[in-house]
């Protein structure tokens, strides 16, 4: 039987599914691998073939393979600066014995996985009056910060990967000036990107400048942590997971003000990135953090951040703007393009 393998890999884990040519979306046999503890890309793919030959008491034969990548694909080729991965499609291909395989950035899967989408998948923060074929935004906030678009061709939506994320921080209060200030002072930069506050760092970052900078006491625990994560000695709790867990259980004023912080910046980079594109398809907040912290997101923050654009305001309350709750938007990208590479080459779809 002949199948096709999609992964999304990133520094943390790898997952990696098959599923039958004929129904790409049914996953027949899923993984997740710790990244760190191999090597290179092959011997986790190795791993898990042999592990799906047993599950499924079958050969395994791979007709396509498509792979989101945490990092630029330039060439059929990716580095992995947090694995010091070098992955090559056509090497990858031959050593797996895949006749067709594809790398791509893991934000591109992530845009063509929003084609996929049910409605079970998405919370919507504002209705507006979506179009048909009409452009279609995302943006991630998660290890880093992630942008994309999608266009339709007249046959099909087409994804347009960008480094939108690297954009200038535009602050916006006197508060976000000083946040600029804190950062450029703090990591001895004269710039300073959207990425370093629109990210699990980022929401670090802005714990430390609160902390430094206003009269709200620290939480014990959360300080220690923290403290453990500025001495880089081994931590126990990621800082940004803690700080958004008691942001969410309102139990610590200065987690609160960190988060309120955050989801008013990434909704107003979501705003500025709606009106580069007038997405009237949809803005999509894909990336962990915003599913994990729904209730923040949903709070009315975010989208009056979003909406709050002066005179224009009145065409981005027409924009629909969705939470991607399925964390495996990704996975299903990878496997929207395997499926696409085996209908090209003619394998059984």
């Amino acid at each position: 039987m002949t199948y096709l393998l999609s992964g999304d890999l990133g520094g943390t884990k790898t997952l990696l599914q098959l599923a039958p040519t004929t129904s790409p979306y049914r996953a027949l046999f899923q993984q997740s691998y710790p990244s760190q503890a191999y090597p290179d890309l092959i011997a986790i793919v190795r791993e898990f073939l042999a592990a799906a030959q047993v599950q499924l008491g079958t050969p395994i034969e791979i007709t396509a393979a498509c792979l989101g990548i945490a990092g630029a694909v330039i060439d059929c080729a990716a580095y992995l600066p947090n694995l010091d991965w070098h992955l090559n499609a056509d090497k990858l291909a031959k050593a797996l014995h895949i006749p067709n395989l594809l790398l791509i950035n893991d934000f591109t899967a992530i845009g063509y996985g929003i084609t996929q989408l049910q409605p079970a998948d998405l919370y919507t923060l504002q209705t507006g009056q979506p179009r048909i074929n009409a452009p279609i935004a995302i943006i991630g906030a998660g290890t880093g910060l992630g942008q994309g678009l999608l266009v339709h061709n007249g046959a099909e939506y087409q994804v347009v990967a960008t480094e939108g994320g690297h954009t200038d921080f535009a602050a916006r209060s006197r508060q976000e000036f000083e946040l600029f200030e804190y950062i450029c002072r703090h990591k001895q930069i004269d710039r300073v990107s959207n990425e370093r506050v629109l990210s699990g760092a980022g929401i670090v970052t802005i714990y430390q400048f609160l902390r430094d900078t206003s009269n709200i006491s620290e939480h014990s625990d959360l300080a220690n942590v923290v403290k453990q994560w500025e001495s880089q000695t081994a931590a126990v709790i990621d800082p940004a997971r803690m700080i958004s867990e008691l942001a969410l259980a309102k139990t610590d004023p200065l987690a609160q003000a960190t988060m309120h912080i955050f989801v008013s910046i990434y909704g107003a980079e979501s705003g500025n990135l709606a009106l580069k594109t007038l997405p009237y398809g949809g803005l999509f907040m894909a990336g962990g953090i915003a599913a994990k912290n729904l209730p923040l997101i949903a709070d009315g923050t975010s989208i009056a951040a979003f909406n709050h654009k002066g005179r224009v305001s009145d065409l981005l309350k027409n924009i629909p703007v969705h939470v991607v709750l399925n964390p495996q938007v990704g996975l299903i990208g990878a496997a929207a393009q395997a499926a696409r590479l085996a209908t090209t080459i003619g394998f059984g779809l």
